[in-house]
């Protein structure tokens, strides 16, 4: 069992079980999200997922024609985790906000036309110039 928080833990997500997926994304809008070079997030199913707390939600497109929902804390502003898919059927969680991490390398690199040129994912298996599909 592992927890994810925001920086003042007002959202709390419980999670059991393994991710199903580790993705460093490297678009505009990750960027901007976590205001550094990309974003890191694990990959739940929805039934691992427990969540504590009222977050808000931001929901926009994706360049693949997905929808994509992030969740943030009201009071501090962490975005925590988000849904994703044609049917937002998937929970994606930062890496971030985990309160144990623990160290595994992502194991695909999305949208790698936007990323910073110091940023090596060299060592990543999956890399993709955008979007897994």
């Amino acid at each position: 069992m592992a927890t994810a928080r925001c920086a003042c833990g007002d959202i709390v997500l419980t999670i059991t079980g393994e991710p199903n997926g580790t993705s460093m994304c490297h678009c505009k809008d990750c960027q901007r999200r976590t205001g550094s070079p990309f974003g890191v997030g694990y990959y739940y199913t929805p039934e691992q997922v427990e969540i504590a707390g009222s977050p808000k939600a931001y929901e926009r497109g994706t360049d693949s024609g997905n929808r994509l929902r992030n969740f943030f804390c009201p009071r501090c502003g962490t975005t925590v985790y988000w849904l994703v898919g044609p049917q937002l059927e998937r929970v994606g969680v930062a890496v971030g906000c985990f309160d144990e991490p623990d160290g595994a390398l992502p194991s695909r690199s999305v949208y790698e036309i936007r990323k910073h040129a110091w940023v090596d994912t060299s060592a990543i298996a999956q890399r993709f110039p955008r979007s897994r599909q």
